[in-house]
This record gives structure tokens, sequence and C-alpha cells, in this order.
């Protein structure tokens, strides 16, 4: 069929409960670019803190991939948000998945078991070979930063 592009294969990546009840992650849709992560723990975020909630959830990423973790935008809303976003799991980690939120509202945010407290990509990598030179290529922009583009 012309212009149909096929989706890629799936890729397995293995996710451990540590505890009985911990939730395995899953899509909220068909369409979700992203799938959901749940918190295992019941946490109160009082305004202004930083609190890091666990899933519950070790999980095994494939050599050659990262999982990220990014903030959920219902919760973005209400004020609180993943403080290292995007996070980054490494593919050598096996120990539990845990969620650095914020409070940035001036109200209490209650985080219960089960909720939804990031989503979760899975990224593919390129392997750098780090090289130490004396010379950069020059270009135009030379070492103009820091808004030197335009605002």
């Amino acid at each position: 069929m012309d212009g149909v592009i096929s989706p890629p294969q799936p890729v397995e990546v293995k996710f451990k409960k540590l505890h009985e009840d911990s939730i395995i992650p899953t899509y909220a849709t068909d369409g979700s670019a992203c799938f959901d992560i749940p918190s295992y723990y019941k946490h109160d975020m009082y305004p202004g803190k930083t609190i890091v909630v666990g899933t519950g959830l070790a999980v095994e990423i494939p050599r050659g991939f990262m999982l990220e973790l990014r903030p959920r935008s219902g919760l973005s809303a209400n004020g609180v948000i993943l403080v290292n976003s995007p996070a980054t799991i490494d593919s050598d980690y096996r120990g539990e998945v845990k969620v650095i939120l914020h409070n940035f509202s001036n109200k209490y945010h209650y985080v219960y078991k089960t909720d939804r407290i990031a989503q979760a990509r899975l990224i593919a990598l390129t392997e750098v070979k780090i090289v130490e030179v004396e010379r950069l290529t020059e270009t135009e922009r030379a070492e103009g930063g820091l808004g030197s583009t335009g605002s």
C-alpha cells in the first residue's frame, strides 16, 4: 500500500514486581506515545517540597536502549512535576524505579498507591566514540551561545 508506514517491531522491556501488589506499567490508549508508571507508595506532598516516590518495580532494559521518564500533564497542570525531567534509567540498572516529584503549587497534593506519577518511553541509543582533539571545525556561529541566535 502506498504511503503506509509500518511501525517498528516492539522491543521487550521486562518489569519485576518488588511487592506482590505492585502494578506493571500500561499504555492508557492505543495511540499513547508513552506508558504510565504507577506509584506503589502513598505520599503527602506539601507545597514547595520534593519527594522520591517508589514504584515497587525493577526493570530490565535491553542493551542499546534507555528508559526515559517524563512528567504527566495531569500532574503538571496541578503544579506537580518531575524535577529531573527527562529522567534516565540505564540498561544496567536493576534497582527500584523511583520518581522525583516536586510540588510547585501552594496546595497539598496526595500521591496515592496506584496513581500514575510519570510516563516512560524507550529510547534507542547511538554509541558515542569520544575523541580528544586540539582544534574543532570552525562554524559561522563559533562561540556564540545563550541567546546569540535571537530570542
